[in-house]
């Protein structure tokens, strides 16, 4: 096993154990905390397939993440009203149940990636990342003016949605229903890293002519890619949405977009867990350090700083060493 094998455990291990400590010590804001990092961990993990694997940095993620918490509050938010969101040609109602509004979420942002990504995949570099980010913008404009579901003011749903024999409600349900989803995608990240595509995409990023010269498409994989990154923060998103019972336009911005860029680059770039310790990392400095000055994002600079001159491997890789494998 390697050292970075064995960071993974005891990562997962203390995803684990610190909400359970929380839930007997009857902690629930703790554990509230734990769920938000997961969520957003689960969003950097998306966007890591497409920039740790393929080498695409986009700034415009955070509107799959937008659409999975739209598609959530739209959903439910019918459904709490009970007005039908089309009757014509055939009646379409609102739901409060999880798994449906899940696929609704991957579909919905998987397709908006496929058309982005048809589109902005053409470019490269610098030009890609502009892109991306103006796509973000005008979905962040959007959602401001759409008067139907709340414009700048975002969207409040009374109830969390419910999953089958789970009270999404309890704090420790709902967390473990994230972790697990977590984990299932951690599980295909890894899977991917080791098949046919996700090798090839690989090569793709670093000398694409040589992935032409043996009859494969460098546009087709990073356009797979990005779709499949797109689709799994989506399904961030309403999660995300179903945490806080709560949707608005800064799901779309592009500052949300740059933190999920900060989360893998602090976890460590292409590294399985690296987005999770991002995320955890993000969210334990937001808590105590917010609470002990506004101005925490200095600090949490001066760590950004720090990794990228000092650990190109991110936390993970000053822990486990520069050599990733995949045991």
């Amino acid at each position: 096993m390697s050292r970075e094998f064995l960071l993974n455990l005891c990562i997962l291990g203390g995803l684990i154990a610190v909400p359970l400590w929380a839930h007997l010590a009857d902690e629930p804001f703790t554990i509230t905390l734990a769920t938000r990092a997961v969520i957003l961990a689960l969003a950097a993990v998306g966007l890591n397939i497409a920039l740790g694997i393929g080498g695409l940095v986009s700034l415009g993620h955070a509107v799959f993440f937008g659409i999975g918490g739209y598609a959530m509050g739209i959903l439910a938010f019918h459904a709490q009203t009970y007005m039908p969101l089309a009757e014509w040609p055939v009646l379409i109602e609102g739901t409060r149940s999880m798994p449906v509004i899940w696929l609704l979420a991957v579909l919905a942002s998987g397709l908006v990636a496929l058309v982005i990504g048809l589109l902005s995949l053409r470019t490269s570099g610098v030009y890609f990342i502009m892109i991306t980010l103006a796509f973000g913008q005008m979905f962040f404009f959007f959602s401001i003016s759409w008067s139907a579901y709340g414009g700048e003011d975002g969207l409040s749903i009374y109830v969390r949605n419910g999953f089958p024999g789970l009270n999404t409600l309890v704090p420790i349900q709902f967390y473990g229903l994230c972790l697990a989803i977590l984990a299932a995608v951690l599980a295909l990240n890894a899977a991917l890293m080791r098949s046919p595509f996700g090798l090839a995409l690989n090569a793709a990023r670093q000398v694409p002519e040589r992935v032409r010269a043996v009859g494969l498409d460098p546009f087709r994989l990073r356009l797979v890619a990005f779709t499949l990154s797109g689709a799994i923060t989506g399904l961030a998103g309403a999660l995300f949405a179903d945490l806080n019972r709560f949707v608005s336009p800064t799901m779309f911005s592009w500052q949300l977009s740059g933190e999920f860029i900060v989360f893998i680059i602090i976890g460590g770039t292409a590294r399985l867990f690296g987005p999770v310790v991002g995320a955890v990392l993000f969210v334990a400095m937001e808590h105590f350090l917010g609470g002990i000055s506004a101005y925490w994002h200095v600090f949490f600079g001066l760590l950004l700083l720090l990794i990228v001159l000092f650990g190109k491997g991110g936390v993970i890789g000053l822990i486990a060493g520069k050599a990733q494998t995949h045991d």
